[in-house]
């Protein structure tokens, strides 16, 4: 198996790209929620099992903060709702993931700065259990860090970093493997060796949640992001795959854009064009469900062909 990696590539290159493949982005449609005081839920997880039904973890917001909980929710007559019982987490940004079986469940824990007067500091924190009733913390990530995520892979757990700094500029990848949960420290995290050539120093990306496919390649599924001259945003979900055996990875490829989701709501005017992908449903018919975040305001899903099944076939 061979993935290739070419020069690395700017935000604007890889749209020039994605506009040529002329992508169908298809079944678009928002996903409403109620149960949560008008907030809004976007930056939600796809769906996932627990206790035998389906749940999606999203992050609640008012309009005008940051500050968030992580609801978890479940569809009743076709909305979704907060599910009863279920504990909400004071965090931004859910995802989970699966690990010998266990519900690892994480996101952004956000606390005052310990030097900066008024400003907000972040972290990725780790909660662990046989469902969702029993989650407890386990782990927090280095000061500084998000889009910290881990991936059983069967012989051993995969972990995906995104240091900002002297390291990560903006934010970079690095990806790195452990023999256990109980091998994961900060130490460990912060000495992850970057993915180089994934991002130009001016742009940054994260992990968002990774595949293990069925050749033994890992499927990373994530965000590229960049600013513009008057400051906007502009966030784009990306795809590329790293084979853990030998540590080689291939170019990040664009799968969806702003303007391919229905129009709505934005938090701010700068976050306009922000798609930020939270997971991804494949299916058996060459498709995929692409679940996201819009604008920091909402959460919508579409369908778009499965951008894993390159991969696969290597």
């Amino acid at each position: 198996m061979k993935l290739y990696k070419n020069a690395v590539k700017t935000c604007e290159q890889l749209l020039t790209e994605y506009a040529m493949k002329d992508v169908s982005v298809t079944n678009t449609q928002k996903i409403k929620f109620t149960g949560v005081d008008h907030k809004d839920v976007y930056n939600i997880t796809a769906p996932f099992q627990d206790e035998g039904e389906w749940v999606i973890a999203g992050r609640v917001e008012s309009r005008d903060s940051e500050h968030s909980d992580v609801v978890f929710f479940v569809e009743r007559d076709g909305q979704w709702v907060p599910r009863e019982g279920a504990p909400s987490l004071e965090l931004q940004d859910p995802f989970f993931t699966k690990i010998n079986g266990e519900l690892i469940v994480g996101g952004v824990q956000i606390y005052p700065h310990p030097v900066k007067a008024d400003a907000l500091m972040w972290r990725t924190v780790f909660y662990r259990g046989k469902n969702i009733a029993s989650l407890e913390p386990f782990f927090k990530g280095p000061d500084g860090m998000k889009d910290l995520r881990l991936v059983d892979l069967k012989d051993s757990i995969g972990v995906l970093t995104r240091p900002q700094g002297d390291k990560g500029g903006r934010g970079k990848i690095g990806f790195t493997r452990i023999a256990s949960l109980e091998a994961l420290s900060i130490p460990l995290i912060e000495e992850t060796p970057l993915l180089d050539g994934q991002f130009v120093d001016e742009e940054w990306g994260g992990a968002n949640e990774a595949h293990l496919l069925k050749n033994g390649l890992l499927g990373v599924l994530g965000h590229i992001a960049s600013f513009d001259d008057a400051g906007d945003r502009h966030y784009y979900p990306m795809v590329f795959a790293i084979d853990p055996a030998t540590g080689e990875y291939s170019d990040i490829q664009l799968i969806a854009v702003r303007n391919q989701f229905l129009p709505g709501a934005t938090k701010r005017p700068d976050l306009e064009d922000v798609v930020f992908s939270g997971g991804l449903v494949r299916h058996e018919d060459g498709t995929a469900n692409i679940y996201a975040g819009i604008s920091d305001a909402e959460a919508q899903r579409a369908t778009i062909p499965d951008p894993f099944a390159q991969f696969e076939i290597l």
